[in-house]
């Protein structure tokens, strides 16, 4: 089901692995002559050659790729080792070696989604990422390479990422959803190739998901992304966009003018409902209705020896006061449309 799987099997080898890389450096990295940015004997950057031109050639893959491979592999009993101690000792370094020693895995997997995603080095970060996880969930006692355990998480993130940018919309947000995402057209070629007519309802049976799950994809797939500044056709001067037809949700200058002027009578008038308050009420208006870090009720009620349930209760008929005052001085309608 998955495009790497047949390849990753044979993965575990280190050989294998080493002898893929290569093949994959030789694909990606064009020709160039041995006296440009590398050494590739001794996998370090040197001094470029002035006299080759004014402009040195420099590809961040490449250089990726030799950085790997400088990173030795480890046996069976080296990972094991490191394995036990980090899983034991939380071993930071021996977790390091791990990571590295097995890059070589996540550019093989990343290379065999480049297809999906054509920024290889967004992959292999990817990938990256999810060995890393790999590493911190690893359990050495279970008898399972590390490469092998490695390889699903690997590609979980990777599958993750190329499904979250695959379009401006994420398409595929539940399991269901990424399910299709994946494996809606090859089991309709594959239902076709059988003689079975692909419908909603076989898709659905196959994968295990609601046929109305697969309806809708389909027709997600198909739409495409849609920009809010594209022209309407069929408008005069084709000057007019989707953006211009959406309803207008803003209100004008005169209504923006009268809430500000609104809201700062109604400041002016809780300021002045202040300043007829003492004692405890205008220590709870202070600390509870007017601070920008209101005290919790719990605090108050140690200052005045009271329970915080006492408290509750001295605010909440000071909110019913300030209301009643609000509504004398201003009328009813401010406490209309939720105000």
């Amino acid at each position: 089901m998955n495009p790497g799987r047949q390849k990753l099997e044979g993965a575990d080898d280190a050989s294998d692995v080493g002898s893929d890389l290569d093949a994959i450096e030789a694909e990606l990295v064009d020709e160039a002559p041995p006296s440009a940015h590398f050494d590739k004997a001794a996998r370090r950057p040197h001094a470029v050659d002035v006299k080759a031109g004014p402009l040195a050639r420099y590809d961040p893959m490449q250089a990726y790729m030799r950085d790997v491979q400088r990173h030795p592999l480890l046996t069976r009993e080296e990972e094991q080792e490191a394995a036990l101690r980090y899983y034991e000792q939380g071993d930071l370094e021996a977790a390091a070696k791990l990571v590295t020693s097995n890059l070589r895995l996540v550019v093989k997997i990343a290379y065999d989604y480049r297809r999906a995603h054509k920024h290889l080095p967004d992959l292999i970060q990817e990938g990256s990422i999810g060995l890393m996880q790999a590493v911190k969930k690893y359990d050495p006692y279970k008898g399972v390479k590390l490469s092998t355990y490695a390889a699903w998480w690997i590609r979980a993130y990777i599958l993750r990422f190329i499904l979250n940018n695959a379009r401006l919309v994420k398409l595929g947000t539940t399991q269901a959803q990424r399910k299709l995402f994946f494996n809606l057209k090859k089991e309709r070629a594959r239902l076709s190739a059988m003689g079975i007519d692909p419908t909603p309802e076989a898709i659905g049976a196959r994968l295990d998901v609601p046929a109305e799950e697969v309806v809708h994809m389909e027709r997600r797939l198909a739409a495409g992304d849609m920009s809010l500044d594209a022209p309407v056709r069929g408008s005069e001067d084709g000057s007019r966009s989707r953006l211009d037809l959406l309803a207008e949700t803003v209100g004008g200058v005169d209504d923006a003018l009268a809430d500000a002027e609104m809201n700062e009578l109604l400041r002016d008038k809780i300021h002045q409902f202040g300043t007829q308050l003492s004692g405890k009420d205008a220590r709870i208006f202070e600390a509870r209705m007017l601070a920008d870090e209101p005290q919790t009720l719990q605090e108050l009620g140690t200052e005045f020896g009271v329970s915080r349930e006492r408290v509750r209760q001295l605010e909440k008929r000071l909110q019913m006061k300030l209301k009643d005052y609000l509504a004398q001085e201003l009328g009813e309608s401010v406490f209309e449309n939720g105000n």
